[in-house]
């Protein structure tokens, strides 16, 4: 049996406790945790192990960061998804609070000083490498700086952590809604048109939340109604979030330059793997540059499309962009998206991404009936060689306020001898019939939690998890994708109401249809990736007009008066300037994939050899290592400039 099979997972209130127990569960876990953070730190300063014992005070370092990575797990992870309104801001307080105490921390010179005493003669590398990063970390937070400047350092921190909440408060609250005719749902799926009843007025309610938003737009023949609900989508958080956006934006370049660095990017990038911040934007130009020709071409074809509904119809906006990409595959590669969704029935697709990646790793799911913070969730034990490795939760549909996006929540990092790995899961798909992409979505977003959970066993906490390089966290969820599309792998869950499992040969017709737009969709990601970028580099007064102007040089698509996006553009918190990231990740996804045979995308030499050199090693190393010792060789451009050209397909 191994460390952790004796080790016990969170233990949250029961489901009939209610508010009142989830408020007193929070301030005692987290108020705990920081309780033991602050006497671990007074030891090491008032009594730290005699002589040069660097490997001692690591292991009590560890014990801080252990306790600090508790409190803010728990309440970030339940301030986003607990339905209680008060609890969410209980957790939010706890939060605060747990950054606070990190700041004043980071901000110490006499706790400083007992690392910079240290001799690392000694040491093994993981040791070395941790003393390094935390030597780092107090440089990073301005710890060798004068007093006045660490004072503001430490207002600069306390604010954005109120700002960053509020921010994501208002996209998570602010879920807008239009009415139209029951006309309107017309091209709909009928089991859509059913859940969606028309009112006393004749009239039907559409959310911009995912299951209600995607489907319409994707859809929905309206242009109009279309048209109105992408507006309303566009315009969540604002106006309130745009005063936040620009005070965040001005305080982060504040901080960056009384750290010594030109801008916020420059600060951001030194820990990616990219290295600098004029790398960013060349990044960006040359993704654009590669994706132009082939971005015009499906960009021509989607108005030739539109013109044949509308022949005066120029340009394709965010309106029209996925209407007419789904007509387009539906006409011209014989791809009807309600035909596919009808093999995606939920049920099915969660209990096979369960299959598929149990078979994958090498891993078992074992259900657990815990006491969890909505009814919605479902948990599963991981077991890997009969050994219980970590604890994850599933808690995959929409509800009020919850978050509203797709993404992996840390609950607890793992910690050999110490603690489970555990993580939640939360998205917002239908309980019934499946979009392939969300399919895809939900893939994606498994990679990050089963990273969490295999990269859990390690003997630092710093390392723990998705503990690598920002800019290559997506690479491991964005290779997870392709055995989404694989016919094999999709025929093992994917059925329809009869039991027939998805024909192969739509497979194959979803997989041509799925490589029309890479180039619209890389030029649209390049300007979400200036968009990140720019504003924290040079952030104007308008941001509005700011935003529009990127969206004009690198989307192909031509942007909607009236729309202010960045107010819900909830990248700009926790990537902050760094959104090209996902680009970034995607070029080494590619890179990573070309690994594995199209033909056995389960060998087992690979798969294993995958798991255990990336997913395992959590931030062991650098993430140019552990490509370079999967593959052989560093990674290059070559294996995803061939699949965005489509020089792979000829």
């Amino acid at each position: 049996m191994t460390d952790f099979d004796d080790l016990t997972a969170l233990q949250y209130p029961t489901a009939g406790e209610g508010r009142d127990a989830w408020v007193t569960w929070l301030h005692e876990h987290c108020q705990a945790k920081l309780d033991q953070a602050r006497a671990v730190v007074l030891e090491l300063k008032t009594s730290p192990p005699g002589g040069p014992d660097a490997l001692g005070v690591l292991h009590r370092w560890n014990e801080v960061t252990i306790a600090l990575s508790g409190a803010f797990s728990a309440s970030s992870g339940i301030a986003n998804i607990h339905p209680d309104p008060t609890v969410q801001s209980v957790a939010e307080a706890a939060e605060q609070e747990a950054q606070k105490v990190d700041t004043d921390l980071s901000l110490d010179g006499e706790l400083y000083q007992v690392f910079a005493r240290l001799d690392p003669a000694g040491l093994d590398a993981e040791a070395t490498r941790l003393l390094q990063h935390t030597l780092r970390d107090f440089r990073r937070a301005g710890v060798d700086r004068d007093e006045a400047t660490r004072t503001r350092l430490r207002e600069i921190s306390e604010r954005l952590t109120a700002l960053t909440q509020e921010f994501a408060r208002n996209i998570r609250e602010d879920v807008r809604s239009i009415r139209v005719p029951a006309a309107s749902l017309a091209g709909l799926p009928q089991d859509y048109v059913e859940s969606h009843p028309a009112d006393e007025q004749g009239l039907v309610t559409i959310t911009t939340d995912y299951p209600d938003s995607i489907p319409f737009r994707t859809f929905a023949h309206d242009a109009a109604a279309r048209r109105e609900l992408t507006l309303a989508s566009a315009n969540r958080a604002w106006p309130a979030n745009d005063a936040i956006l620009r005070e965040i934006l001005q305080l982060r370049g504040e901080q960056a330059r009384l750290l010594g660095y030109p801008s916020w990017p420059d600060y951001d990038t030194e820990v990616k793997m990219i290295g600098s911040g004029a790398a960013v934007a060349e990044f960006v130009d040359r993704i654009a540059e590669v994706a132009a020709a082939p971005g015009q071409r499906d960009l021509q074809v989607l108005v030739d499309r539109k013109r044949r509904d509308d022949p005066d119809a120029t340009y394709i906006d965010a309106s029209d962009a996925t209407y007419y990409a789904e007509a387009v595959r539906r006409e011209q590669y014989d791809v009807d998206a309600q035909q596919v969704r009808r093999y995606f029935d939920f049920p099915k697709v969660r209990d096979g991404l369960l299959a598929v990646t149990g078979r994958l790793f090498g891993l078992e799911y074992q259900p657990v009936d815990v006491p969890t913070w909505h009814p919605d969730v479902t948990s599963y034990d991981v077991v890997a060689d009969d050994q219980r490795i970590g604890r994850i939760h599933l808690d995959l549909h929409p509800r009020e306020g919850k978050y509203k996006h797709a993404a992996q929540f840390d609950l607890a990092r793992g910690v050999v001898g110490r603690q489970l790995p555990e993580g939640a899961l939360i998205c917002n798909f239908s309980r019934g019939l499946m979009e392939h992409d969300e399919v895809v979505t939900l893939f994606h977003e498994f990679g990050h939690l089963v990273h969490h959970v295999l990269g859990g066993r390690q003997r630092w906490i710093r390392f723990s998890g998705v503990a690598t390089e920002w800019d290559f966290v997506e690479a491991p969820s964005q290779m997870l994708e392709e055995w989404a599309w694989d016919p094999e792998v999709l025929r093992s869950f994917a059925s329809d109401t009869a039991g027939e499992p998805i024909p192969v040969a739509l497979v194959e017709r979803m997989r041509a249809g799925r490589d029309f737009g890479e180039g619209l969709q890389a030029r649209r990601q390049m300007s979400y990736a200036a968009i990140s970028y720019w504003l924290h580099q040079s952030p104007q007064e308008d941001l509005t007009e700011q935003v529009r102007a990127l969206e004009q040089r690198y989307s192909l698509y031509r942007p909607m008066d009236g729309t202010h996006m960045h107010a819900s553009f909830g990248h700009l918190d926790g990537y902050t300037s760094g959104y090209y990231t996902y680009m970034w990740s995607l070029v080494i996804a590619k890179d990573l994939f070309s690994a594995f045979d199209p033909a056995d995308l389960f060998d087992p030499t690979v798969a294993g050899r995958y798991r255990d050199r990336i997913l395992a090693q959590g931030g062991r190393r650098d993430a140019a290592e552990l490509v370079r010792d999967f593959l052989g060789r560093p990674y290059s451009f070559d294996a995803f400039g061939a699949w965005l050209t489509g020089a792979d397909r000829r």
